[in-house]
């Protein structure tokens, strides 16, 4: 097969509602760059028929090719399978639900045709998000530029196009914990923002609750950072300049004053605070070194359940 000039990455879970629309937008968008073009969706153990639609639109469409993995395994790591299997010179990642329109693609292309390696998609604004999703996310991001090893882009997604140069250093980290935008600002390369509208779902729900979205932010913090562990050493020199201070002050009162009968509520909430702290601390400890466990464990990333599309034998490998 020769190379294309354009691959695209679309990791899909549970989209069926969606999945014809955006073949026939993709279709229009990219036929009007003048490219040679494959698209690669990777159906991450959805439950409805997304599966099946993805079977006919690679038997209609020969530039479509699918991987189904064996079971869910989250969307970070169905796009790394994606760009495992990819061929095209420059590749284009976005999501199956239509919030990121395929029509920005030739202006990702026009860029990349420029000499940018990095081409991201920056959200005009959040005005499909609830309220709550937009203060916990600026909260996060503000955590993140602070204490981060690494600056994201205002509004940068995983709506990109990435070079083969900035691709191959991607797949080069095969990390377990992935937080993929922290990525693709790490690796660097030439970047540039084009700034688009996030359009309303076409059809399903959201499939990130707030527990996952809590969960994926704070892998991206513990991926990016060692603040959340460095933190307890000041925690705890603070709190014991705090004792000291509170043992000179209960001395000198005692050599004035006399000894006081102790407090036992004062007792009781002294025990319950300085457990809580060190529970606490053990358990960002125990996070660390979850994610340690994790690594060391050398399994795959992912496994493929099956392949459709042409030259299913030598498109992708196995998620190392």
């Amino acid at each position: 097969m020769n190379r294309p000039d354009i691959s695209l990455v679309i990791p899909v879970f549970n989209e069926a509602q969606n999945l014809r629309s955006l073949a026939a937008r993709l279709a229009s968008a990219v036929d009007a760059c003048d490219v040679s073009y494959e698209a690669i969706f990777v159906d991450d153990g959805s439950s409805d028929d997304s599966l099946e639609i993805l079977r006919d639109l690679c038997a209609e469409e020969p530039r479509f090719r699918a991987l189904s993995l064996s079971r869910n395994f989250g969307k970070e790591v169905a796009i790394i399978a994606g760009l495992d299997a990819t061929l095209g010179r420059a590749v284009v990642i976005m999501d199956a639900d239509l919030q990121h329109p395929p029509e920005v693609i030739p202006h990702f292309i026009e860029k990349w045709r420029e000499g940018y390696k990095n081409v991201y998609g920056q959200r005009i604004d959040r005005a499909t998000d609830p309220k709550l999703r937009i203060a916990f996310t600026h909260v996060f991001y503000r955590l993140l530029e602070n204490f981060g090893d690494v600056r994201l882009p205002p509004g940068a997604g995983d709506f990109r196009l990435l070079d083969r140069q900035a691709v191959d250093a991607l797949l080069t980290m095969r990390e377990r914990a992935r937080f993929n935008k922290g990525l693709f600002a790490w690796i660097g390369f030439k970047s540039i923002g084009v700034p688009f509208d996030v359009e309303d779902r076409a059809g399903g729900t959201s499939k990130f609750n707030f527990v996952r979205l809590a969960r994926f932010a704070l892998d991206g913090l513990m991926s990016f950072s060692s603040i959340p562990l460095k933190v307890w050493t000041y925690v705890g020199l603070a709190i014991s300049a705090f004792a000291i201070a509170m043992a000179g002050y209960y001395w000198a009162r005692t050599m004035v004053f006399g000894v006081d009968t102790p407090g036992f509520p004062t007792l009781v909430v002294s025990i319950a605070f300085f457990s809580g702290v060190q529970l606490i601390s053990l358990g960002v400890l125990g996070e660390y070194v979850a994610r340690i466990f994790n690594e060391v464990k050398g399994r795959p990333l992912y496994l493929v359940a099956e392949r459709l599309g042409e030259n299913e034998a030598t498109n992708g490998k196995a998620g190392d």
